[in-house]
């Protein structure tokens, strides 16, 4: 597979390198054959189907393993239970997770893909970029062409600021962060390693409004955005700032595009929040919750800590730590499967009685 397209070819890599990196152990017949192995040259990544000599794949479960016998892979990391079906002569690593180790791999022979990269390709504060003079980054971050930075933001060292992206007054970024194409932060406190995809909105408004005979009168929104060390938020996703107190964003937590997170929302330590979820106002969630796709979740409700919510739920009460949940509304996975088997089961006997009501009203009319 090419990738030198859009990322800096890796230097290549010995499989007695690779072992080292990823845990993994050179399945060989002989110190000389694994001396022999381990000398192999790596120079890109690939699927079974599509990796050629130079390159490495993984195979991890039943569904791949029939697909070992044909591999054109230089070299392929698996477990001993699929090994026996890799064709003979074939370099193999030996992992207890083959898809964590293929991952270590890929993390240290292409870094440049963790993070968005600069457009420019400019070091420093590059032409056409804004930057308010009252504005303080330190050494080392990086300003592509059409960037606003506001007076009295602050950047540290290491991070990176895409083209037109926009930097609020008094925002905070901490060092080694990357905020990509597009995106904009406004009233917010940005951490360390942080990573903000393209086209993503924090700090907006919250949606406020008190109905009055006149209509609807705003309510101011006087709160931050405050998100901590290590998150990454997908593509154009939207968090607004607080009412009166802060919306939160926990250590390491991971976010996907298309997801809404409103006013005075806390998320707790390493959540995943997946695509096209809705969290209403001052909801909690603990840390480690889960929430599958197009979950909807109702305002002012707790998510206990380590729960996993199952794509397109929606959860209406608060739910207790430690569970897992479906259905709309949410309710614990085991009741809502059985709710659903029931209505199949009602479903299946009324399709089969209009059937028979069918057959007989046909009879009585012979």
């Amino acid at each position: 597979m090419s990738h030198d397209l859009f990322f800096p070819l890796p230097e290549p890599m010995t499989l007695a390198e690779i072992a080292s990196v990823s845990g993994a152990r050179i399945a060989a017949a002989s110190a000389e054959e694994e001396a022999l192995f381990g000398a192999r040259r790596i120079r890109g990544l690939g699927t079974l189907e599509t990796a050629g000599p130079d390159e490495l794949a993984f195979c991890d479960t039943f569904l791949f393993a029939e697909k070992l016998g044909s591999v054109r892979a230089g070299a392929v990391i698996t477990s001993e239970r699929f090994a026996a079906k890799a064709p003979a002569g074939l370099p193999l690593l030996i992992a207890g997770r083959p898809a964590a180790a293929f991952l270590a791999v890929s993390r240290r022979m292409f870094p440049a893909a963790l993070r968005p990269l600069p457009i420019f390709g400019h070091e420093g504060v590059a032409p056409g970029a804004q930057v308010h003079p009252k504005a303080r980054l330190e050494d080392g971050v990086t300003v592509d062409p059409g960037a606003v930075i506001g007076p009295g933001a602050e950047i540290g060292a290491g991070s990176v600021i895409c083209a037109g992206a926009i930097i609020g007054p008094h925002v905070r970024i901490g060092r080694g962060s990357t905020v990509g194409p597009g995106a904009s932060i406004v009233h917010a406190y940005v951490g360390n390693g942080v990573i903000i995809h393209a086209g993503t909105r924090i700090g907006c408004d919250g949606f406020g409004y008190q109905p009055s005979p006149a209509g609807h009168v705003k309510v101011p929104q006087l709160g931050r955005v405050v998100i901590q060390d290590q998150v990454e938020i997908g593509a154009n996703t939207t968090i607004d700032r607080g009412a009166l107190t802060d919306t939160v964003i926990g250590e390491g937590t991971k976010i996907d595009n298309l997801v809404q997170i409103a006013h005075n929302v806390v998320l707790g330590r390493h959540c995943i929040i997946v695509s096209q979820t809705g969290i209403s106002g001052s909801t909690t969630l603990g840390d480690f919750v889960m929430l599958g796709g197009q979950v909807g979740v109702v305002g002012h409700v707790t998510i206990g800590a380590g729960t996993q919510i199952a794509a397109s739920s929606n959860v209406k009460g608060d739910v207790p730590p430690g569970v897992r949940w479906g259905g709309s509304p949410a309710k614990p996975v085991r009741e809502w499967f059985r709710e659903v088997t029931t209505l199949k089961r009602l479903a299946a006997a009324s399709a089969r009685r209009g059937r028979d009501d069918d057959e007989e009203g046909e009879g009585s009319q012979e």
